[in-house]
């Protein structure tokens, strides 16, 4: 009980970690049972995915067109809904959304799902991605007389499938042609007044599985949520396919949009970092992912060591798969606050508390006097490293060798991760030496570019942020700013 806990930076002001666009959740109970409550359960497995909103629209197949009811809000989950919130969510059709916007307002205003009236009577739209043509279709419509309540370009979707479905026999061909027109990464969740329809973009940039719970279809971005509501795993929609629910209980599948195997472009921070452990995307179990990361780590660039760490929580399968291939003895370094959400009073700059040392602590007894192995997902500006390190150093640690379980970044992401510009990235101009001298560590090494294919065995997978190949063409000039997710 004596000993002592070192508090560590974890998260700088500035952010230095990664972050996801968003998380959708949608389902169809065709006994015509409320699903508010199962769309709530469902957002708190995703609610890794996005931490600023979430809200949930629930509609009645069988009642009026237009009575699709609502609510959402600022904060996690269990911030937004209480017990009397979802009570008054009636209806066995329904879309729910967690968001993290990567650059503008957060506001209430562009909390998701939106919820459009128009002449075909109702849409619910939840969107995970970033478009790259935002801007333009935005600009498009506004002169053609649309007016939008919000700055994200999940309306400008919302928007296009609206209007293509005054001119289509059904919903699915107006969610077809939307898809031509739009360029950039997304799942889309759409509430129709008597479907329930999700696809992905044809790249397959952002991920989207199919479960079904007794007489209930659900779509959700990650496998895990179907474990949350007891629903069984059926496959994954396909990068371009369009996937309808129906009244008669069959899944129906378009794939006029689908592109060849070789073209498509999974974002592999999926694997990395962003999805759970616990999920399994395109066939491909995420925590299989990260142990094979960390085993090409220890047989790329072996050190000798007495402990092997992970920074919690997408670096500790990494790092017992760098122990188990190299033998050295998998450890914890790190105590995670489990119970710091978004929101937390942060204390003044004269406290000698800080916003940056209550997420995480270092346990001194695991690594004083040790040789440790430090296991991170990615560094971006390195200042969390830096951090990190040095802690590890106070505690006791007489050496710390740092390994990251993805390449450098070097070029910005356009495709719904917060990748910020090349002058902001810490390998941008940089070698390795010189990145290990700023963070303070004995030694850094980081996953071999070639390596990126095996962590998902048999998928596509986008590198651009490591390689400036991108699966499709990026814009001409980074606009991220100007419409955020």
């Amino acid at each position: 009980m004596g000993k002592e806990l070192e508090q560590i930076h974890c998260q700088q002001e500035s952010g230095d970690q990664l972050r996801e666009e968003c998380g959708v959740f949608g389902i169809y109970d065709l006994d015509g049972q409320d699903v508010a409550s199962t769309i709530y359960y469902g957002l708190f497995a995703l609610q890794h995915r996005g931490q600023e909103s979430c809200g949930i629209a629930v509609g009645d197949t069988r009642g009026k067109q237009r009575s699709v009811s609502s609510h959402k809000g600022m904060g996690l989950v269990n911030e937004v809904f209480a017990p009397e919130n979802l009570q008054a969510l009636h209806g066995d059709i329904g879309v729910g959304h967690v968001r993290y916007s990567t650059a503008g307002a957060s506001t209430r205003e562009n909390a998701q799902p939106l919820v459009l009236n128009y002449i075909k009577g109702t849409l619910g739209v939840a969107h995970n991605g970033n478009l790259i043509n935002a801007a333009e279709l935005r600009r498009e419509l506004e002169y053609g007389g649309a007016i939008f309540q919000t700055t994200i370009d999940s309306e400008v979707i919302a928007y296009h499938i609206a209007r293509e479905r005054v001119h289509t026999k059904t919903a699915e061909d107006a969610v077809a042609n939307a898809m031509s027109k739009i360029k950039g990464s997304y799942s889309l969740i759409i509430m129709s007044p008597r479907k329930l329809i999700g696809t992905r973009d044809p790249y397959g940039f952002k991920p989207l599985c199919i479960g079904k719970r007794d007489n209930a279809y659900i779509l959700a971005s990650e496998s895990c949520a179907l474990d949350t509501v007891g629903a069984e795993y059926v496959r994954d929609v396909e990068p371009g396919e369009i996937v309808t629910i129906t009244k008669d209980g069959k899944i129906h599948s378009d794939r006029r949009m689908c592109i060849e195997p070789q073209e498509q472009g999974r974002c592999i921070f999926e694997y990395i970092y962003f999805a759970r452990p616990d999920s399994e995307i395109d066939g491909v179990g995420v925590y299989s992912s990260r142990i094979r990361a960390g085993r090409f780590l220890a047989i790329d660039s072996p050190v000798e060591a007495d402990l092997v760490v992970g920074v919690p929580e997408s670096g500790n399968a990494a790092a017992l798969g760098y122990s188990m291939e190299s033998g050295i003895p998998y450890g914890t370094a790190f105590v995670k606050n489990s119970y710091v959400g978004r929101t937390f009073i942060k204390p003044g700059q004269s406290s000698r508390e800080s916003s940056v040392q209550v997420k995480l602590n270092v346990l001194k007894e695991a690594v004083d006097g040790k040789r440790v192995i430090m296991i991170d997902d990615s560094i971006v500006r390195g200042t969390t490293s830096d951090r990190i390190v040095r802690m590890l150093r106070k505690a006791g640690a007489v050496e710390v060798h740092m390994r990251v379980s993805s390449p450098p970044f070097l070029w910005p992401c356009y495709f719904g991760t917060d990748v910020p510009a090349r002058e902001q990235l810490i390998a941008y101009n940089r070698s390795v030496e010189e990145i290990c001298q700023i963070i303070g560590a004995d030694s850094l090494a980081y996953l071999n570019l070639d390596r990126l294919s095996e962590l998902a065995p048999g998928l596509s997978v986008c590198q651009g942020c490591f390689t400036g190949r991108y699966p499709m063409e990026p814009p001409s000039e980074d606009i991220r700013g100007d419409y955020e997710k």
